[in-house]
C-alpha cells in the first residue's frame, strides 16, 4: 500500500508542479501574441496529445519529470513570413522576460494558494514546551530549562516545534547567539535566553538543531509498545509484530519509548537481545540492528513505530486564519521558505551546510508517498515546499534553467543588444554541466540514504 501511494503521491505531485509551472509560460506567451506549437507534460513520447483551435499541441509523454513549451521561434526553425510577427525571438525583450520568468511566479503563486488554503483549514500543534535539558549543555547555561515554553525564536513567534525547528535550521552553519524568549508555567513574565553559537553545526549531514543544543520537547510518556513494524526492517526480519511491548534490552529494563530508542541508536549494526511480553509471555528475540546515516550521524535502527496514545489537550493549540488573515500568512510562509531555500543554498556553497543535505527524485518520491498517505493538509505542505524549490532553482541565473535565459535578457536590456550566439552556446554548455552535476550529487545522496 505503501508503494502505491508513493506512486500516486509523486505523479500527482509532479504533474501539478509543472503543469502549473508551464502554464504560467503558456498563459503569457499567449497574451504576448506568441504562437506556442507544444505544451508539454513530460518528456519522451507522448501518451496522449491533441490539439486546440490556434493549433497548439498539447501532450502528455512517458517521462514524468518536468515539461517544456515549445514556441515558434526563428532560432530553432524557419518562420513562414506572414507568422514572423508571432515569433518568441521577435517579441520585444520585456515580453520576452515575462514570458521566462512566468513560469517560476506560477510555482509562487500556487505555495501561496496552498498555504493559504491550510491556514484556513486550521492545523493542530503541540505547544513547543521544553520537557528535558542535558546538563551542562549550551541551553542549560543559558538558563533554559524543563517545563518553559519557547514563544519566539530569534525574534519569529513560535506557535509550535515546527517553528521553533524553522527559525533554528535558518541559523545553521552561522556564528552569532540564538536568542529564545520563554515564559514559565503559569507565569506571563517573558525571559530572553542568548544562546553562543560559532560555525553551528557546520557541515553537519544530519544535523539535529534541538539534540545539539540539549533540548528534548516535552511528551507524554510513551510505553515501549509497538503499534507498526516497516516492511523488511530489523524488526519484521526478527518476528516482531504490532502490539509487541518491550521489557528489556539485553536484560536492561525498559519501560519508556524514547529510552529505548536512545538506547537503540547508540548501537548501529549491534546483535542485542530484546525481551518482550507477547499474549501473556516473555520471550527473548535476538535482532540485529541497521544503521544509518555516517560518520557521527551513524545511528542504530529498528524499523517499529509506538502503538499510538492521547496527548493532554492543554498540550495541543488550534490554529486557524480567516480569509484575510490567511492570505496574509500564506505570503509570509512562501517568503520564509523561499529565502530558506536560498540561503541554504549558499551555505551548500560556502560549504556552512553539507552537500548531504541536497535531495533528489528518489526523497522527493518517498516524501510525497508518506505525505500523501499522511492526509490531505500534510500533502497540500509538500507540495507548496516543493513549487516553491521549483520556483528558487529555476531563477537561479545558470543557463538552460529559466534564471539563465532571464539573464542573458537583462543584460541585452542593459545594453541594448543581444548577447552573441557564441556566448550563449558556451553558457548553455556550463549550465548543462552544472545542472547533470547536481542531479548526479543528489541521486548519490539519495541512494545512501536508502
Amino acid at each position: 500500500m505503501s508503494m502505491l501511494y508513493t506512486i500516486l503521491g509523486t505523479l500527482i505531485a509532479l504533474g501539478v508542479l509543472v503543469t502549473f509551472h508551464e502554464f504560467g509560460h503558456f498563459w503569457v506567451a499567449r497574451r504576448c501574441g506568441v504562437k506556442v506549437l507544444r505544451f508539454s507534460v513530460g518528456f519522451g513520447k507522448p501518451l496522449l496529445h491533441w490539439r486546440d483551435r490556434q493549433g497548439t499541441e498539447f501532450a502528455v509523454a512517458a517521462i514524468p519529470l518536468g515539461g517544456y513549451v515549445k514556441m515558434l521561434d526563428e532560432r530553432e526553425a524557419d518562420v513562414a513570413p506572414e507568422l514572423l510577427d508571432q515569433a518568441f525571438n521577435r517579441k520585444p525583450v520585456g515580453q520576452r522576460i515575462a514570458i521566462v520568468a512566468a513560469g517560476p511566479i506560477a510555482n509562487f503563486l500556487l505555495a501561496i494558494f496552498f498555504f493559504w488554503i491550510l491556514a484556513m483549514l486550521g492545523s493542530q500543534q503541540v505547544r513547543p514546551v521544553i520537557g528535558d535539558v542535558q546538563p551542562d549543555s549550551p541551553a542549560a547555561l543559558a538558563g533554559l530549562a524543563s517545563g518553559q515554553e519557547v514563544v519566539a525564536v530569534n525574534g519569529d513567534h513560535t506557535r509550535g516545534w515546527s517553528a521553533v525547528n524553522l527559525q533554528l535550521v535558518r541559523r545553521l552553519g552561522e556564528t552569532g547567539s540564538l536568542d529564545f524568549i520563554t515564559l514559565d508555567k503559569g507565569s506571563s513574565v517573558e525571559t530572553t535566553h542568548r544562546v553562543p553559537v560559532t560555525d553551528w553545526l557546520k557541515g553537519e549531514e544530519e544535523p539535529d538543531p534541538l539534540g545539539a543544543l540539549g533540548i528534548r520537547p516535552w511528551r507524554p510518556q510513551i510505553p515501549p509498545v509497538l503499534g507498526e513494524v516497516a516492511p523488511d526492517a530489523p524488526a519484521s526480519k526478527a518476528g516482531l509484530r504490532a502490539g509487541d511491548r518491550i521489557v528489556a534490552l539485553d536484560g536492561e529494563a525498559v519501560d519508556d519509548w524514547q529510552r529505548m530508542v536512545d538506547w537503540l541508536r547508540a548501537r548501529p549494526d549491534a546483535a542485542i537481545t530484546l525481551t518482550l511480553e507477547r499474549d501473556g509471555q516473555r520471550l527473548d528475540v535476538p535482532v540485529t540492528l541497521a544503521a544509518r546515516g555516517e560518520g557521527k550521524a551513524r545511528s542504530g535502527y529498528l524499523g517499529a513505530g509506538p502503538q499510538a496514545i492521547e496527548w493532554p489537550a492543554d498540550m495541543l493549540r488550534e490554529i486557524r486564519f480567516g480569509a484575510l488573515d490567511g492570505f496574509g500568512e500564506a505570503l509570509s510562509r512562501t517568503w520564509q521558505m523561499s529565502v530558506l531555500s536560498l540561503d541554504s543554498l549558499k551555505k551548500m556553497l560556502l560549504g556552512q551546510l553539507s552537500v548531504k543535505n541536497l535531495s533528489g527524485p528518489i526523497t522527493i518520491a518517498k516524501v510525497a508517498g508518506a505525505s500523501a498517505q499522511s492526509g490531505v493538509g500534510d500533502f497540500l505542505n509538500f507540495l507548496a515546499y516543493l513549487s516553491i524549490s521549483l520556483g528558487v532553482l529555476n531563477l537561479l541565473p545558470i543557463p538552460v534553467l529559466d534564471g539563465g535565459h532571464l539573464l542573458f535578457y537583462l543584460v541585452e536590456w542593459a545594453r541594448g543588444r543581444p548577447v552573441s550566439e557564441r556566448v550563449q552556446a558556451w553558457g548553455v554548455q556550463i549550465g548543462i554541466s552544472l545542472v547533470i552535476g547536481v542531479m548526479l550529487l543528489a541521486l548519490v545522496n539519495d541512494l545512501s540514504r536508502l
